[in-house]
């Protein structure tokens, strides 16, 4: 992996309608982010956060029956231009969230510099909705659709390409709220998914392996996109959409190890953490140790 990371705060609220998500990535960073990664000596150039385009005040437009369209598509296209030059410097993006909806644009900037990018999709929910399909119109529900090339032209042409990924190189791990128009497209695509119930029949090692074992091959990069709603709100009560029967702690961690055993991650994301809805910022520190783990640290 890559010694050299820069990171990149989106402190992104409008793709849902919790507020306090655009908090996360000082959360993170409070948390010792920068001094853990720097022990496992890793260079670290923090670029700082984002500039998020705000709504008028008291107005959550939808276009389209989706929430904020128009800054979300704003934002996401400011985070592409962003991790773009990182990857384009030789560089690993780790990028703070902020909601899940940034996870187009960290994609947009990662995936024109790879040919089949794989992307492991850590989270509770399959965020593979459109405007006809969401039940709510929040954008955080459809990046991994947008990326797919899915979705309304605002989003899916983020950086003027699109598809960004394909949807064979796609592994959601943890998944256990899909909506009815998720379920249709990952059997249509014939995208490989992990629900909570094959992390419990099967157990994490042999998902990871089969995770692992199944991109090894086909892609020439992997993305972690890891939303902390993956894990059990017991574990990471600080987000906005908790699912009861989440992964655990140490679950996350063994995971976050054999990846880092892999070598095969070129870039990553956490998102999700609301400081607003934690408890002491139980859930940020959740969120560094995990990146610990990703970037070689052992637990003791």
């Amino acid at each position: 992996m890559n010694n050299h990371l820069s990171v990149i705060g989106v402190p992104m609220d409008l793709g849902q309608m919790r507020r306090g998500v655009d908090m996360g990535p000082s959360a993170i960073r409070y948390a010792g982010m920068i001094e853990r990664l720097e022990e496992l000596k890793y260079v670290i150039d923090d670029l700082g956060d984002i500039d998020i385009p705000r709504p008028e005040r008291n107005q959550s437009e939808k276009l389209d029956n989706l929430r904020n369209l128009n800054e979300v598509a704003e934002g996401s296209h400011r985070l592409a231009v962003e991790v773009d030059k990182v990857v384009e410097k030789g560089r690993f993006p780790l990028v703070l969230g902020g909601d899940h909806s940034i996870a187009m644009g960290t994609l947009a900037g990662i995936a024109k510099h790879y040919e089949n990018l794989g992307v492991i999709w850590y989270d509770a929910h399959g965020d593979l909705n459109t405007g006809d399909s969401s039940p709510s119109g929040n954008i955080h529900g459809m990046p991994l659709a947008v990326s797919l090339g899915i979705g309304h032209e605002k989003l899916t042409n983020i950086l003027d390409y699109q598809p960004k990924i394909k949807p064979e190189n796609v592994v959601i791990v943890g998944a256990r709220s899909l909506d009815e128009g998720e379920r249709v497209l990952i059997e249509e695509k014939g995208m490989k998914v992990f629900t909570m119930h094959e992390v419990d029949s099967m157990g994490m090692p042999k998902v990871m392996e089969e995770t692992i074992q199944y991109l090894k091959d086909r892609t020439d990069g992997v993305h972690l996109s890891l939303d902390l709603d993956g894990l059990d709100p017991n574990e990471a009560p600080g987000v906005g959409t908790p699912v009861m029967g989440g992964l655990s702690y140490r679950e996350s961690h063994l995971a976050m190890e054999m990846l880092y055993q892999s070598q095969m991650i070129t870039s990553a994301e956490f998102v999700e953490v609301n400081p607003i809805l934690d408890e002491k910022n139980k859930t940020a520190s959740v969120a560094v140790g995990l990146m610990g783990s990703l970037f070689g640290e052992k637990l003791k």
